[in-house]
């Protein structure tokens, strides 16, 4: 009895201390639950309809079009800026299929596999032309052709062949191909049958056409908000509050932004550097002038242009070097010069000059053997018999091979920022250099080619320069400095107010920026910013930012945050300047009109000051340019079209810029114009449909989008 007394005693320590271990388990699996969701969000690009897309799902897109797009472009890499823009049309693509998918799933619209098979029949699609599946006979999407490309690679993916990578490539692109055409063709549905509820009708066709081609004649007599100074107008709290209440509406903002003020350096060469580069240069110009190996020369003063040593026209050679060429006399090099759009110094020689043919036709005979004297034993062989009177192509169709002519082209091979090797180099040269109906034997590494010119075509200067180009850049020290300086400035001023106040004392400027979007690449058009993106959305006003190294490793950055604008109505304080002018200008229309009140003719308003002038040509359907006031008016449109020829206005019109009365001396239909009433419903039918193109931005404002790329990309 005692040991369960003493049990008793302890209940209230026991109860406390089970329900702290319960507590204890419950906090526990809520943390775990609130950072997994943390986790989660961490992983999202944003959102659509509530609908989460990762960053893997969605860099999975970007991936599957960027493949697409080197495919269409026969590109090998893309730019910072294409892969930016291609990052977007990848989201807006991408919200727009959500859309359109969730509208058509209500509606009951769906692209059917029969009218997707019809289109691939039919092979006018665009993006179905823009495919390998194209007959070269019609110019138009073969659907025999895919068949039999789809065949091939199910033989090839079952039997292992050494093209498959290549034709999995076009597969994928195929794959995406018939994924857009379906959405494309969704969306044109739910199109159509949003323009099938747009009608017209022939009472609203006439007043539309009388709109359009009624013009009428004025004397006008405008009084200019100018005319009265600004301090005459005394501008309440009370009026901002009015104006501002008036018009909140168009003050609605559906996305956050944001205001910074930042400083932007760029670091540039010293003089010092300048002068060592220029040293540089003129050892160059001395080095090639004396007849050294361009290639040589060339490659170790770690030129931006590369020595090809190849006859190129002016299309292949930077406009600076080019514009130099015909002032220069061959042999002839050039001293050190600056091109100032693209920072460079640059020396150039110019080796040859000549006439030579743009396009070379050919055809070749290739030679292989199991050894290279057996190679080269075939191909004298094979000159032999040419020059014996041996057809060519029967002796080409002996070694497997058609011998069919083809073109080369200056442009095949003068790109500035291609390496050729010494045999393909040898190879242009044969071809181009080649007398027209002559057999060549070249030989290469591996075997040797038997080529024969048949055309040559379009003769046009060509050159062969040597051409040193190099960027003014800063060196390490330079660099540092302007570093170790732009620091001492971040670190020692920790404010908005700061920064301000001391920016000149290191010759800074202090710049603004405002409504920032999270869906920018990049901070104010400086390139590798993203860091300072994230910072930004993620500050709070009167936050200063580290120093940030950003653009081509030239850029130095501090960022202050100064406002916040949240989702939903902008505040009345950072529409403060727009709601003043606005409500200056009522003020003002408002001492004009009593100035104007009781004016029954033009001269009368004269009198009060007002500026007579005859303006014709004035129709309901486009606003009115009234040269006294240097402003477009449409209420002065609208005003002038409700008022019979020979009266005067009823009321004192309010404009953008003034205030003004008027008499219509003529009213008449523009010559030429004839009503039809088919014509112009079909036109109201067309400009509904155009109206209605907006229905996107009326879907995605309605879907609570969630755009967090800026995090990730």
């Amino acid at each position: 009895m005692a040991a369960i007394g003493k049990i008793r005693s302890w209940g209230p320590v026991l109860v406390t201390v089970i329900g702290l271990a319960l507590f204890a388990f419950i906090a526990e699996e809520l943390f775990r639950s609130c950072e997994a969701t943390k986790n989660e969000q961490r992983q999202q690009v944003g959102q659509v309809l509530g609908k989460k897309i990762s960053v893997q799902d969605f860099q999975a897109l970007v991936d599957e079009y960027q493949e697409v797009i080197k495919l269409q472009q026969g590109a090998e890499n893309l730019s910072e800026e294409q892969l930016n823009s291609l990052k977007d049309q990848v989201w807006n693509t991408y919200i727009q299929n959500e859309l359109i998918a969730d509208e058509a799933q209500k509606l009951g619209l769906t692209v059917t596999n029969e009218e997707m098979q019809n289109m691939m029949r039919e092979g006018t699609n665009p993006i179905l032309q823009n495919t390998p599946f194209v007959n070269q006979q019609t110019r138009r999407f073969d659907v025999n052709l895919l068949s039999q490309f789809l065949e091939n690679y199910k033989t090839a993916q079952a039997q292992g062949s050494q093209n498959f990578e290549q034709m999995q490539a076009y597969y994928k692109y195929w794959q995406w191909v018939e994924k857009t055409l379906r959405q494309q063709a969704l969306a044109m549905k739910y199109q159509a049958l949003l323009s099938a509820c747009m009608l017209s009708n022939p009472i609203s066709a006439k007043a539309a056409f009388d709109d359009q081609n009624t013009e009428s004649t004025v004397l006008l007599a405008s009084l200019p908000y100018n005319s009265i100074n600004d301090n005459d107008v005394t501008i309440e709290e009370a009026d901002l509050q009015a104006k501002y209440n008036e018009k909140k509406e168009m003050f609605k903002q559906y996305v956050e932004t944001r205001d910074i003020k930042y400083v932007a350096y760029q670091v540039v060469a010293s003089e010092a550097d300048r002068a060592e580069l220029m040293s540089t240069m003129k050892q160059v110009a001395d080095t090639l002038a004396k007849g050294a190996d361009p290639a040589e020369v060339v490659r170790k003063a770690q030129s931006q242009i590369a020595y090809q040593g190849l006859d190129v026209t002016r299309a292949a050679l930077p406009n600076d070097i080019a514009g130099r060429l015909d002032s220069m006399t061959v042999g002839q090099t050039s001293q050190p010069f600056e091109t100032k759009y693209d920072n460079t110094l640059n020396v150039v020689k110019l080796l040859s000059k000549s006439q030579k043919a743009d396009s070379v036709q050919y055809r070749a005979i290739q030679v292989g053997g199991a050894t290279i004297e057996a190679a080269r034993k075939t191909a004298d062989s094979i000159m032999t018999a040419l020059k014996a009177g041996e057809n060519f192509d029967t002796l080409a169709a002996k070694f497997g091979q058609t011998g069919a002519k083809q073109w080369m082209r200056t442009a095949d091979y003068q790109r500035a920022d291609q390496i050729i090797d010494a045999e393909s180099k040898n190879y242009i040269k044969a071809v181009m250099n080649g007398v027209v109906n002559e057999y060549k034997n070249v030989e290469f590494t591996q075997g040797n080619i038997i080529l024969q010119v048949t055309d040559r075509r379009a003769m046009v200067d060509k050159y062969d320069v040597a051409i040193v180009k190099r960027t003014i850049d800063f060196s390490k020290q330079t660099y540092s400095e302007a570093y170790n300086k732009f620091s001492q400035y971040v670190s020692e001023n920790k404010t908005v107010e700061d920064l301000e106040k001391n920016a000149a004392q290191f010759n800074f400027q202090v710049q603004e920026r405002k409504d920032m979007r999270n869906f920018e690449h990049n901070v104010v058009g400086i390139r590798s910013t993203r860091e300072a993106m994230k910072w930004i959305f993620d500050a709070n006003e009167g936050d200063v930012s580290p120093l940030y190294e950003c653009g081509n490793n030239d850029r130095l950055l501090v960022v202050a945050m100064t406002k916040i604008h949240p989702e939903g109505y902008r505040d009345r304080e950072s529409l403060k300047d727009e709601l003043t002018e606005e409500v200056k200008n009522d003020k003002k229309f408002e001492m004009l009109a009593k100035k104007l009140e009781g004016v029954k003719t033009v001269a009368d308003a004269q009198k009060q000051g007002a500026r007579v002038d005859t303006v014709s040509q004035i129709t309901f359907s486009a606003p009115v340019y009234v040269s006294a006031t240097a402003h477009s008016e449409p209420a002065l449109s609208g005003a002038v079209a409700v008022t019979k020829k020979g009266d005067f206005s009823s009321s004192v019109v309010k404009g953008n810029g003034g205030a003004y009365v008027f008499q219509v001396l003529d009213q008449k239909q523009r010559e030429g114009a004839t009503f039809d009433a088919k014509t112009q419903e079909q036109m109201l039918s067309n400009q509904a449909r155009q109206a209605m193109g907006g229905f996107m931005q009326e879907l995605y404002l309605k879907a609570n989008v969630v755009d967090n790329r800026y995090l990730f990309f």
